[in-house]
């Protein structure tokens, strides 16, 4: 059997999977952020380590863990763990939609160096802008960092002792070499870092440690337990839903919104705001557009109103050509393509005969339309996807991805009932780095259960609302 870990921003999942890749279980352990001031976004990383031990407690209830052969690992990028030379942390985490450092992002920025060897721009939300912002305003808490870990590399320094991260997560720093696969110490140097305050460097399926006899024992598992490279979250998810080869790619209608697209080739754009990232496997690498609210726009406008999204959403019928009301998705800022912090959400074309039916399609429209913008900047990047899987708790919506289907002009594939997120892609990644197993092997694409083709006959309306949304952007 093999244990996938997920550190989420909202929850630790914990998914069990045999021999056979078939999901025995699964569980969740809620977490919290903590917002102290504006744009700040915090987690106790000791938080991190309740919330794993109780979904592994949850499946240990459920189901023997003795056969546990490997754990792999997956979690949200770009945060700060900084440690002391005890491995204690030494202040809360600072998470990937923190903003405070977007004035040490943008001097990181003009160095041309961050662009030319990471191959991205360097975003608010990465993790060197962090470490110069402690510089700055927490010198004393800055002088004592011994290492600085990803959010779940340090749950595995927590089931390993070892300070391991691997490339997908560390691509999402802002220090990686991302072409070369190894740390840049031009780039490291640049923002104050050093060489050994970060690291070592595995690939996604290799092992990174074993789980410490306590912990192994603690949960009903043997000796020798693997615990792998692992996988940032979007990586993982590519891994789960086996988006591995040249050309596969997928929509994720999560929190954020992602569409992904796997390369076997290094294709940094950096102005085009397209991330260009690691792969979990080696010799692979993906380009990345991000939206910042993809469910959470659905999820406060579903609060505004008091109905659940799933209430709002299966009230709307057969898709409809976009209507009089166009919104911009934009409530926490915007990465791809236009790397805009300020940039804020609107309706627009709001009359006294607009209801909540109309507003309802409109924040769909209006993600749809943010996904085709990112759909030309991977293009543009040298990604051209034929077809994308659907994933994410957005996917549930028939409408919505019927929507993307003709906002983007690209079918859209729904996969069979099942779990192909992260946790999944993590224990796959368990599975190959415990037996050695080829990913091409492994990582096979789940079962199709529907197609969506874009609808001929409301190609020119979405073409239309695609440009009257574009003609909103903020200047």
């Amino acid at each position: 059997m093999f244990l996938g870990l997920d550190l989420g921003t909202s929850g630790v999942k914990a998914l069990l999977m045999d021999e056979d890749q078939r999901v025995l279980g699964s569980s969740t352990a809620p977490l919290t952020v903590q917002r102290p001031h504006p744009g700040w976004s915090e987690q106790n990383p000791a938080d991190w380590i309740a919330a794993a031990t109780a979904a592994v407690a949850q499946l240990r209830a459920a189901h023997d863990l003795s056969a546990v052969r490997g754990i792999g690992l997956s979690g949200q990028m770009h945060g700060a763990v900084t440690l002391d030379a005890a491995d204690a942390v030494i202040r809360p985490a600072i998470l990937w939609n923190d903003t405070r450092s977007h004035a040490q992002a943008a001097r990181l920025d003009a160095d041309p160096r961050f662009r030319a060897i990471s191959g991205n721009i360097v975003f608010a939300g990465f993790t060197a802008p962090k470490l110069v912002w402690m510089a700055e305003q927490e010198p004393e808490a800055f002088a004592r960092i011994a290492r600085v870990l990803l959010p779940k590399d340090y749950l595995r320094l927590w089931l390993t002792g070892e300070h391991v991260a691997e490339m997908s997560d560390a691509a999402g720093t802002s220090w990686l070499d991302t072409g070369a696969r190894a740390w840049s110490d031009d780039l490291l140097a640049a923002s104050g870092m050093r060489r050994e305050q970060m690291p070592a460097l595995v690939e996604g399926n290799a092992p990174s440690g074993t789980l410490r006899p306590a912990l192994a024992a603690q949960w009903g598992m043997g000796p020798g337990v693997i615990v792998a490279g692992g996988a940032g979250d979007n990586a993982a998810t590519a891994i789960g839903a086996g988006t591995i080869a040249e050309g596969q790619g997928f929509v994720s209608l999560g929190t954020s919104g992602v569409l992904f697209a796997a390369t076997d080739r290094y294709l940094p754009r950096p102005e085009s705001a397209v991330h260009a990232f690691c792969h979990a496997l080696p010799g692979m690498w993906h380009q990345m557009g991000v939206i910042l609210s993809a469910s959470a726009a659905l999820e406060w406008f579903a609060g505004l109103v008091g109905q659940a999204p799933a209430e709002l959403t299966g009230a709307l019928g057969p898709l409809q050509a976009p209507g009089e009301v166009t919104f911009l998705p934009y409530l926490s800022g915007e990465r791809t393509p236009h790397n805009a912090a300020h940039m804020r959400g609107m309706f627009a074309g709001l009359s006294a005969r607009s209801d909540r039916a109309d507003l309802t399609r409109a924040v769909l429209e209006g993600v749809a339309f943010a996904m085709a913008d990112n759909l030309d900047a991977l293009r543009a990047a040298g990604s051209d996807p034929r077809m994308l899987l659907a994933l994410g708790g957005g996917a549930r919506s028939d409408y919505w991805l019927r929507a993307i289907a003709a906002a983007l002009d690209l079918p859209v594939l729904v996969p069979e009932a099942g779990d192909f997120g992260a946790a999944f892609g993590a224990a796959r990644l368990g599975l190959m780095a415990a037996t050695g197993a080829d990913p091409a092997t492994v990582c096979t694409p789940p079962r199709i259960a529907a197609e969506i083709t874009p609808d001929p006959a409301l190609r020119g309306a979405f073409a239309e609302g695609l440009a009257r949304f574009r003609a909103l952007y903020p200047g």
